[in-house]
């Protein structure tokens, strides 16, 4: 049981939802998302969401594309996303950290180097926004093997035959996003997702 696993259990223990935090890794700068980091758990965050940079987030509205490229434009790589982790389990090595981003970056990388060096690093799991299942079993493999978890994704389009073929292989807890349409595209109060533990609890 990694991170992520160790503390879905004590948030079903305490009966009680979690706060899960989302920025860009580097956004505006390294030193400055590391403080940000930091800072997350003690303000009670209890899952970190740490964006990879990417140029073409197509998911993603204007804020969180904004903030991407100011990221990517501050010099960040997902090497040195990978490195941001490792400097914060220097601090704290309790909260755990799930990388989201897209599918680009991941084969640039190598998937299976990216599985095994972000579970070194102390990444506890991974969102792909933009990996089909149809297309998503060498990388759950890849991911079981470094003992990471690859969070699967539902929307409300996702009907009862399309939940059945997602959910029974689920790792760590499914990403519902609630909203037809990219994130970040609305601003103001707005619930954009939830967060279910793979036996689809709250």
């Amino acid at each position: 049981m990694n991170r992520l696993d160790l503390t879905l259990n004590r948030l079903r223990q305490q009966k009680r939802s979690g706060l899960v935090t989302y920025f860009a890794a580097s956004d505006p700068d390294f030193d400055t998302s590391l403080n940000l980091l930091k800072s997350l758990a003690t303000a009670g965050a209890d899952i970190i969401e740490l964006g990879l940079p990417f140029s073409d987030p197509v998911a993603d509205g204007p804020v969180i594309q904004a903030a991407h490229i100011r990221a990517l434009a501050a010099g960040q790589t997902t090497q040195r996303t990978l490195e941001l982790v490792t400097k914060l389990r220097e601090w704290d090595n309790q909260t755990p950290v799930v990388l989201m981003g897209y599918l680009n970056p991941v084969l640039q990388y190598g998937k299976d180097n990216l599985m095994q060096d972000a579970v070194k690093s102390g990444v506890d799991g991974l969102i792909l926004v933009d990996l089909p299942l149809e297309y998503s079993g060498p990388y759950h493999e890849a991911a079981r093997k470094a003992g990471l978890h690859l969070i699967r994704m539902t929307a409300p389009s996702s009907d009862d035959e399309r939940l059945a073929k997602l959910l029974p292989e689920a790792s760590g807890f499914v990403y519902h996003v609630n909203l037809n349409g990219v994130t970040g595209a609305v601003t103001g109060p707005c619930i954009i997702k939830s967060c279910f533990s793979k036996d689809n609890r709250p």
